[in-house]
């Protein structure tokens, strides 16, 4: 039975804006029965699940139109901040590159177009000797949408494996190509993942290929120039939760098949000279224990939980890896959390965390000696870059804070010295010495103390007047660390404090930092950004008129939680592909990421996960009562949040009778879950959000 929801939202929105805007559209309500457990509830906005409903499209189409309709006003705002983020942008730029063998391998942009362009040099060449790898501009011509997913060279530096994605679903075709001739090869496989291995022969690519839940789960092996018909399926994983991605050993000398869940680890290693081997579990996998592993002499380098919630460095020898010869490389050390490593001949680095900011500490592998590279900033963000080959003299690295440009770093493994090789350029006036970044703490309701990474211009006043915006993400144990972004220059220049919240559910303090933000633990998450929006007005950072907060996917499950929580907080919220819809995406296990994201969220089967989720899932918590501004993105081929939870959740919130706000939701008929393809689409994107929160806070004026 259909019903008309009508809206009269779009005259209190004038009221507020002063805009000419048309009316949000009028959605159909088709109730739906959903069984939870021995409950039944009724879901009245199911029926925007059926993407080949034309009731669906013509309801998006009809967003779309009335989020144009509200936007229209701000055009040259938007303009103007676009403009001004690409003129940051020195658009024909190129990496530093890095060196395998005989070539130097770097990608390069140029003015005007929207892709990068693959390429190498040989060594010590000149500029006239470049050869042009592949040209995403080229590959991308006269389509909406274009990704690279793979893009892997042989060995013997002859053949290119690379994937393209024009959907926006995260399904990449992938093709092989002739370097010396430029021809592609005639096989195209279909359905594949963003991971690939090339064995030592240069004939032989190992692939992934997806289930109908998007899932890498078949691992195939392909001959050069067969049938892919014909390829051998090497490996299945069955059990839904887990994944699968493909690694191979800096040494060259294995390829690794890693099976992962949330929760678990299995590897599998093959010897990258001979194809033909089968692939060897490394150690079983046990409930709980993760682990990761790279390649150095007799000996594999693992990080692992395995009786270490916050991992250590364990080692094993190659002739039998099995866990119960696993070695402590160094004793364990909770307070220092491990994160990754990368192994070479005769040295190792790893990346750990200190006092919740990430380190790099570099060990020699002769004399067992170690060292930390120092960075001499408050909150920063570094990690390892390109470092393919095995027995270097320097390990790279990539590090950038809220005031330093992204920078490319040689660190001498031997000395300790470091070399800045490259500084990405930021056009337009930009100076370091124009602004400042601090690192806050606010305080939980536990007593817990929860990071803020602060960036404003300098000559701020904290006399509580200025804007904020509040960005948050905390799950999958993910760090948000504090990088630089010149878009921010854009806030920051208008008198915006721009501020990341470090909370629970990341892993800016190791596992015991995520896992006190997940499962039945989540809403750790919650109240640590409430703590820290609540801390930044206290401490006068900001007007309590003029707070937004940002966040997507997960981060935007944030945004709709703690706007159900404490709407009086915010003026605004941005939320982009959020994850609104938990309790019913997690009780339906025929979605993407729904089986292997119990380990994430919980099993609604379980009366206790459900009752939980439901007590925080932002769709379900929809009440009639005030709420903030809001703008709300969605991607109809999104395959990892479906474009119908942010739809179900706006539609939802448009019944409501307090509409005295400004609510849209922009649903990218032709991408997914990254949004647009091309670097500056994006900028255009953003510049969109920035307009809207401007306007928000009464800033949207010719002087800006």
């Amino acid at each position: 039975m259909l019903r008309e929801l009508l809206v009269s939202s779009a005259f209190l929105m004038v009221l507020k804006f002063s805009l000419l805007a048309e009316a949000p559209p009028q959605a159909p309500q088709h109730p739906h029965k959903i069984r939870q457990n021995s409950t039944t509830r009724i879901d009245p906005f199911f029926w925007l699940r059926d993407r080949n409903n034309p009731a669906t499209l013509k309801y998006l189409k009809d967003e779309n139109r009335y989020a144009e309709s509200v936007m229209k006003p701000l055009a040259e705002l938007q303009k103007k901040l676009y403009l001004e983020m690409r003129g940051r942008i020195q658009e024909a730029d190129s990496s530093f590159p890095y060196q395998i063998d005989q070539y130097d391998y770097y990608t390069r942009t140029e003015a005007g177009k929207q892709y990068g362009i693959f390429c190498r040099k040989t060594n010590g060449s000149t500029s006239q000797a470049e050869e042009i790898l592949l040209d995403g501009n080229q590959l991308a011509q006269g389509l909406k949408y274009f990704n690279l997913g793979v893009v892997d060279v042989s060995r013997d530096h002859h053949l290119l494996a690379y994937s393209t994605d024009t959907s926006g679903s995260e399904k990449f075709v992938l093709r092989i190509k002739e370097l010396s001739s430029g021809k592609l090869w005639p096989e195209t496989i279909t359905n594949t993942a963003a991971s690939s291995a090339w064995s030592n022969d240069n004939r032989t690519l190992y692939y992934l290929q997806l289930d109908a839940a998007n899932r890498p789960y078949r691992l195939f092996r392909h001959m050069l120039g067969q049938d892919p018909k014909k390829d051998a399926l090497i490996f299945e994983e069955k059990d839904q939760r887990f994944e699968l991605s493909l690694e191979t050993s800096r040494s060259h000398k294995f390829i690794f098949l890693v099976s992962a869940s949330e929760t678990t680890t299995e590897v599998r290693y093959a010897d990258a000279d001979n194809p033909e081997t089968d692939f060897k579990v490394l150690s079983p996998r046990v409930q709980g224990v993760l682990y990761q592993v790279d390649h150095s002499g007799d000996r594999f380098f693992i990080v692992t939980n395995d009786q270490a919630e916050n991992f250590k460095i364990v080692t094993a020898p190659v002739a039998n890896p099995d866990r119960k010869n696993w070695t402590d490389f160094i004793p364990y050390n909770p307070d220092e959390p491990v994160e990754e490593l990368e192994a070479f001949a005769h040295y190792l680095a790893v990346s750990v965390r200190r006092d919740g900011v990430p380190a790099i500490k570099v060990f020699d592998l002769e004399s067992g000696g170690s060292r930390y590279v120092d960075f001499n900033e408050p909150t920063y963000d570094v990690s390892f870059g390109d470092n393919p080959s095995f027995g270097p003299a320097q390990l790279r690295l990539e590090f950038s804070s809220l005031i330093t440009p992204s920078s490319v770093i040689d660190v001498d493994f031997k000395t300790g010295e470091e070399t800045l090789k490259k500084r990405h350029p930021v056009l337009g006036g930009f100076s370091t010495d124009n602004y400042a970044e601090e690192r806050v703490f606010a305080v939980a309701s536990d007593g817990t103390k929860i990071p803020i990474s602060l960036f404003y211009r300098k000559g701020f006043v904290k006399d509580g007047s200025a804007p904020i915006v509040l960005d948050g993400y905390g799950a999958y144990g993910l760090t948000e660390d504090a990088d630089f972004s010149a878009n921010h220059l854009s806030l920051a220049d208008r008198g915006v404090v721009v501020a990341l919240a470090h909370i629970r559910g990341g892993g800016e303090y190791g596992q015991t930092w995520y896992h006190a933000g997940k499962l039945l633990k989540k809403k750790n998450s919650f109240t640590d950004f409430i703590a820290c929006a609540e801390y930044l007005l206290q401490e006068k950072y900001g007007s309590p008129k003029k707070l937004a907060i940002t966040g997507a996917s997960a981060g935007g499950l944030l945004m709709g939680a703690v706007m159900n929580m404490r709407p009086d907080l915010f003026t605004t919220v941005i939320a982009a592909v959020p994850f609104v819809d938990v309790l019913n995406t997690m009780s339906d296990p025929s979605l993407p990421l729904t089986i292997t994201e119990y380990e994430e969220w919980g099993n609604p089967d379980d009366p206790i996960y459900f009752d939980y989720i439901h007590s925080y899932s932002p769709y379900d918590n929809v009440v009639d009562k005030p709420y903030p501004n809001l703008y709300v993105s969605a991607g109809l081929q999104d395959s990892r949040v479906s474009y119908w939870e942010p739809a179900k959740w706006v539609a939802k919130q448009r019944t409501l009778s307090h509409q005295d706000r400004v609510l849209v939701l922009k649903t990218n008929m032709g991408a997914g879950h990254m949004g647009q393809s091309g670097r500056f689409d994006r900028l255009n994107e953003l510049a969109a959000e920035y307009a809207f929160t401007l306007k928000t806070f009464g800033l949207a004026n010719d002087k800006l």
